[in-house]
């Protein structure tokens, strides 16, 4: 290892995959490309069928893989690899999506900012679809709770760099998020009572009210394999965002939202599934 190297924080990069082989063997391709000495990566497997694990093994025999015997769904998966981080020494757990593919000084951009304050708690990339690569699908994420809304600032607008400044956001998205050791000393694991969605943005409420910012970084980039456009939903998607986000508002949202705010967002949900039903863009 250089010198250079040494004087480094530790970064443990977790991807997780479940019956992903071809999305994580193509991440880690881009992993191999970091210009960032001091790292490691994990492969947390939630118990695939799908030869993930031997593909893992062949063509990236450095890759750390821990086999759960189950899905443990994305909290409990990641949840795994941050305490073999944390075991293993990590200054900064990078919880990475298996449909993502870096950039090669992402990491050291990210570690850049987090080293400047010891309250950068959690830190975030910006990130763009795969398949529009000057399309942003995450510049940071913000939330309104009088309006019942929790949105990506910058979704599906061309990048023309009006996100090109370090900010304080409301969350960090779970596609892309680097944790500092002392947060999860602090707060505690990823929360798993949510099943799927909205367990980014509790542990970054979390942390946040704890003490910790939330930055978003936009000199460190990556791409994300969704659709740029908007395809077909399941009513399973569409059942878990909101049984997420309501448990979200009872636990962060003000009294008076759950007589004024909650209420029209169910509402207003609930007329959004009628019409995707209409134009066909829900699958049973």
């Amino acid at each position: 290892m250089s010198a250079s190297a040494i004087k480094e924080p530790k970064v443990v990069i977790i991807v997780l995959n479940w019956n992903g082989r071809d999305l994580t063997l193509q991440c880690l391709h881009s992993l191999a490309n970091l210009n960032y000495s001091n790292h490691s990566i994990v492969v947390v497997d939630n118990g695939s069928d799908d030869g993930s694990v031997d593909a893992v093994k062949e063509h990236h025999p450095g890759v750390t893989i821990i086999e759960n015997e189950r899905n443990l769904r994305w909290a409990g998966g990641n949840n795994v690899g941050i305490e073999y981080a944390l075991d293993h020494g990590a200054d900064y757990t990078l919880l990475l999506n298996n449909d993502t593919v870096v950039d090669s000084e992402m990491v050291s951009e990210l570690v850049k900012v987090a080293e400047k304050d010891d309250s950068a708690g959690i830190l975030g990339p910006k990130i763009y679809y795969h398949d529009r690569l000057d399309l942003i699908w995450y510049a940071g994420g913000r939330i309104s709770w009088w309006r019942g809304l929790i949105w990506h600032v910058g979704i599906r607008e061309q990048d023309r760099g009006q996100y090109d400044r370090i900010t304080d956001v409301d969350y960090i998205t779970g596609c892309a998020m680097m944790i500092r050791r002392a947060v999860v000393q602090q707060i505690g694991e990823i929360d798993t009572d949510f099943i799927a969605y909205g367990e980014d943005v509790d542990f970054s409420l979390r942390a946040n009210n704890a003490g910790y910012r939330l930055i978003y970084v936009p000199t460190a980039v990556m791409w994300h394999k969704v659709s740029a456009y908007w395809g077909i939903v399941s009513f399973r998607k569409i059942f878990m965002k909101i049984r997420s986000n309501l448990i979200l508002f009872r636990r962060y949202a003000p009294v008076w939202s759950w007589f004024t705010t909650i209420p029209l967002f169910t509402l207003l949900d609930a007329i959004r599934v009628v019409v995707l039903v209409i134009i066909g863009k829900i699958r049973s």
